[in-house]
């Protein structure tokens, strides 16, 4: 039996029509049944509709903050509806993945093979940032582009083990001793397969997303690590220590090291980067050391200066020297080893110095008119007297007190005598020294009475006494004439 049931849209209290239909032998007659109370039913439609359609608009705007733009490609790799996370693996998967042949029909190696990198993250964040889901404009942009980059050492290797036949070693620069200098063996290329021209085929094939290519396999130079211009730099370093080295006291190069010895204490090589160094032998260097304590000890020697009457030093007749003594010579080999791989050749003893003193002599050449002597006198001591010939009355030695001047150790005298008028020339007079204008210590070979007046104004004396005291008294010695 159906029931229908319809509502009186009009009044919703009304009485209820029910028909019941049975079958033609059990008919039953038509009547009306009260109404029941019903409680009306909310209209809930829009929320049984609305809620799919919610959750596929909330999807979706989510998805529009984490995924990147459908039909974005980076560098040929479709990133579209990934995440960053995502975007990053593929992009580096396709790059490690793509292939590079080596000449028609030859080797295959791949991007991880050579070493290949590319900022993939860098590159996902990037189509994110410009290109996200919710961007519709964006969608279907042009590939962005990427760069990809090889490790030489490690392409360089990869190419090698894929095509040996391609490669000759190239020959490093060396740095060697020769004729008294360090010189250089300039490199020699070698030949191999050009990285660049790798990098380029693999970045293209990378790029347009074809994940295979071929580059050419034509020899190409591969250059030393070690250079030629690198070697003849730290050579040029060598030959400077050469000139230098030794062991110094003080900015004196108290024992110097010949360049052979010093060559023999060094080696100059270059590691696998091409860098060259130098580095020294401390058991070499030792034998040298065993020697310093005979080279640079020595006893202090005391010098003796000549002076005048103002402390003015006018010469040293002996020098003083001071005198030293060699320290703790232990260490010196490895520590100069280890200063000269720096390239410093320069190495200061550890000495202790004694002073020596110096002695002053102050001298004076003093003429006793009266006399006709002259006295050499050191501190105001007589060291030595003799007679000589002073000038004539009427041509006097003047008295005073002078200094030396002019010296000559030979001239022709020209003149006019003071007391006669009567000019005169003496050749080739011997050990001339000047005190007072014309007035001159000097030897004389033209007569020998000494102890009497007879120059025209001069102190002569024997050539020999005069050369004795051309050497004794240097410019500005004390000369005190009187009577």
């Amino acid at each position: 039996m159906t029931d229908l049931a319809t509502k009186n849209e009009a009044d919703d209290t009304a009485p209820t029509m029910v028909t019941n239909t049975t079958s033609a032998t059990d008919a039953a007659p038509l009547e009306w049944a009260p109404a029941e109370a019903v409680t009306p039913r909310k209209r809930r439609l829009w929320l049984w509709i609305g809620i799919p359609a919610l959750a596929v608009a909330g999807g979706a705007a989510a998805a529009s903050m984490v995924l990147i733009a459908p039909g974005t490609s980076v560098a040929g790799v479709p990133v579209g509806f990934m995440t960053e996370g995502a975007a990053t693996d593929a992009i580096g998967q396709r790059l490690a993945e793509t292939t590079v042949t080596l000449g028609e029909g030859g080797p295959t190696v791949t991007g991880g093979d050579l070493g290949a990198s590319v900022d993939a993250a860098g590159l996902a964040a990037s189509a994110f940032a410009d290109r996200p889901l919710w961007n519709v404009p964006q969608w279907f942009g042009e590939p962005l582009e990427a760069e990809i980059a090889l490790e030489p050492g490690t392409a360089s290797a990869a190419l090698r083990d894929a095509l040996p036949t391609a490669y000759s070693d190239p020959t490093p620069a060396t740095v060697v001793f020769t004729d008294g200098q360090f010189t250089v063996t300039p490199a020699v290329d070698g030949t191999g397969i050009d990285v660049d021209a790798v990098s380029s085929a693999l970045a293209a094939g990378f790029s347009t997303g074809a994940l295979a290519s071929v580059v050419a396999t034509e020899p190409a130079p591969v250059a030393a690590a070690a250079t030629t211009e690198a070697a003849q730099a730290v050579a040029d370093n060598a030959n400077a220590l050469l000139g230098t080295i030794g062991f110094y006291v003080g900015d004196e190069r108290t024992v110097p090291v010949d360049a052979a010895t010093a060559a023999s204490w060094l080696t100059i090589t270059s590691d696998e980067t091409g860098a060259f160094s130098i580095t020294a032998d401390a058991a070499q260097i030792q034998s040298t050391v065993d020697t310093l304590p005979a080279a640079v000890n020595r006893e202090p020697v005391n010098g003796t200066a000549v002076v005048n009457s103002d402390n003015t030093v006018l010469s040293t007749s002996l020098a003083s020297q001071d005198g030293r003594v060699l320290g703790d010579t232990s260490s010196i080999a490895n520590d100069f080893a280890a200063q000269l791989a720096s390239g410093n050749g320069v190495y200061a003893l550890p000495v202790e110095v004694t002073a020596a003193t110096t002695t002053t002599v102050a001298r004076l050449l003093e003429v006793d008119v009266g006399e006709q002597r002259l006295y050499l006198k050191e501190n105001g001591v007589v060291v030595d007297s003799w007679l000589i010939s002073s000038g004539r009355v009427g041509a006097d030695t003047e008295f005073g007190r002078y200094r030396i001047g002019w010296k000559t150790p030979v001239q022709t005298m020209r003149g006019t005598a003071l007391d006669s008028g009567v000019e005169y020339e003496q050749p080739d007079v011997r050990w001339a020294m000047y005190f007072n204008g014309d007035q001159a210590f000097h030897g004389v070979y033209w007569h020998s009475a000494w102890g009497t007046r007879k120059s025209a104004g001069c102190v002569g004396m024997p050539n020999s006494r005069a050369e004795q005291i051309y050497a004794w008294a240097p410019q500005g010695t004390d000369v005190w004439i009187h009577g």
